[in-house]
């Protein structure tokens, strides 16, 4: 319970001082230690693996362990990716400000102080972290709804009209979302009736005598109002506004960690209805809202004008394959806890090369970026590398998850399933290619090649490999840690 409160404490204390902090160096110094601090918490955690405490409120058991580390591992990627940023940032207003005599209505939208921007993201952190540890879930409730507090005003930094209409869609559709998930909580608990405790393990114990017609309610309610909070279709629409206009490190977390922390919220509750012989009306509805993620996001990705929310709406796709995976059972419930982190590190990797493309050329419209490999040759590369990453090509771990789905799907006779995943799979990989290569191999729409800081490709890269490491191995307490998981969680070899 102390590491529990610790991987909290760290970050919400930071958050706090960097909103007190007068120095920028100093704010983006601590930003990195706590991310460092929160990452060595992650290691010594895989060292010791504290035991999960009977009835206890928080605990890192497999499943928490495994989105605690990926949390850990971007969110150190993005600290270090923001610190370039928030640099160019700055040196960005101030010649804007020079260059203009008159200000024009955009001018008198100024971005939030870079103070609240970093204490904010390590509330994020803390909530996230919370979120995954939870193992009530009265208290799981409270720290998903945190997580959307955290978040808003890092959505609203750049402080125009868009981001504006953004942020009040993500509080909006996210607080209806989270409304409806407290009716399921609700539900959880009449199912369980009275003098039962909210945590997993209480519920777990006394699951036979759970009263399935309350559980299906809740289970319906829990999945629709954190479904809305991971982007499942049709709950994802204040997704593709808040990836576009948020800052480009804070849309690799929104995508590769907040989304993860609802569905960890979805999981805890799928591994209750196993254990209470609900297991396939939990698994037929993932396998429904799965497909509905692949066929909206495959709609939208075709043709699609803007290279921010084209990659929104590819994080609607792999929600989608996440719910998937988990209905379909078997070796895809490892394949689904396997993509979380292979989604997790390739969209960091795209939505960080995608703000040093936003740099470069001044815009966030696909027809206004050609020759990037030209223009900014790291991110260029890198962009090419994330599309392969992101369609599951090989030796990225996508790709063996996404294979670990298809064979289950195969193996299980779900022809009709595993037919219009293929046929999903491909049309977002036609989509995605025809965007990605006009703009990565198109004629330059720059004159001249632009410099790119370390800092601003570096971070990418590193996410890179790591997407590519996992592909090809995996170390024996990694195999371990997802085969105890999947077991949780109702999946087998």
């Amino acid at each position: 319970m102390t590491l529990c409160l610790l991987f909290v404490v760290v970050p919400a204390v930071a958050g706090l001082l960097a909103f007190v902090l007068r120095s920028a160096p100093a704010r983006r110094a601590l930003l990195v230690l706590a991310a460092l601090a929160h990452t060595g918490l992650t290691v010594w955690a895989w060292v010791t693996r504290p035991a999960v405490a009977p009835d206890a409120w928080l605990g890192l058991d497999a499943t928490a362990l495994w989105f605690l580390t990926i949390t850990s591992v971007l969110f150190l990627a993005a600290s270090v990716y923001a610190i370039g940023y928030l640099r160019r940032d700055a040196v960005t207003r101030a010649n804007e400000d020079e260059d203009e005599d008159e200000p024009d209505d955009e001018s008198f939208f100024q971005p939030v102080p870079e103070a609240i921007f970093c204490g904010c993201l390590l509330l994020f952190l803390a909530a996230m972290t919370l979120t995954i540890m939870s193992r009530h879930f009265g208290l799981l409730w409270v720290a998903m709804e945190a997580t959307t507090l955290a978040s808003a005003p890092l959505i609203y930094f750049h402080r125009t009209p868009r981001s504006l209409e953004a942020t009040w869609k993500y509080l909006l559709i996210c607080s209806v979302g989270i409304a409806l998930a407290l009716l399921g909580t609700f539900f959880l608990a009449a199912s369980a009736g009275a003098g039962t405790d909210l945590t997993l393990d209480a519920l777990t114990r006394h699951a036979a005598r759970l009263d399935p017609r309350w559980l299906k309610a809740a289970l319906l309610l829990l999945l629709v109002g954190y479904g809305t909070k991971m982007g499942l279709a049709p709950l994802h629409a204040w997704l593709p506004d808040a990836h576009s206009e948020a800052p480009s490190v804070v849309s690799a977390l929104l995508s590769g960690t907040l989304l993860n922390a609802a569905w960890v919220g979805v999981l805890r509750l799928h591994q209750l209805c196993v254990a209470a012989g609900l297991g396939a009306f939990s698994r037929d509805l993932l396998v429904l809202f799965g497909l509905t993620s692949l066929a909206v996001a495959a709609m939208f990705i075709i043709g699609q004008r803007d290279y921010k929310r084209l990659l929104a709406y590819s994080s609607v796709e792999h929600m989608g394959l996440l719910a998937l995976g988990m209905g379909l059972g078997g070796a895809a419930v490892t394949g689904s806890l396997l993509h979380a982190a292979g989604h997790s590190l390739a969209k960091g990797l795209l939505f960080l090369t995608a703000g040093n493309l936003l740099a470069a050329f001044r815009s966030k419209k696909v027809a206004d970026v050609r020759g990037a490999l030209t223009v900014t040759p790291a991110s260029g590369a890198l962009w090419l590398v994330g599309l392969f990453a992101i369609t599951g090509a090989p030796p990225f771990v996508t790709f063996v998850s996404e294979l670990m789905i298809a064979r289950t799907a195969f193996a299980g006779g779900r022809w009709v399933v595993a037919a219009l995943y293929l046929v999903l799979l491909a049309v977002v990989f036609i989509g995605m290619a025809a965007i990605f290569l006009r703009m990565a191999l198109g004629a330059p729409s720059k004159d001249r090649r632009k410099p790119e800081a370390r800092l601003a490709w570096w971070p990418p890269l590193v996410l890179a490999v790591l997407a590519a490491a996992l592909g090809l191995c995996w170390p024996a307490p990694l195999a371990g840690l997802l085969r105890e998981a999947a077991a949780t969680l109702g999946g087998g070899p």
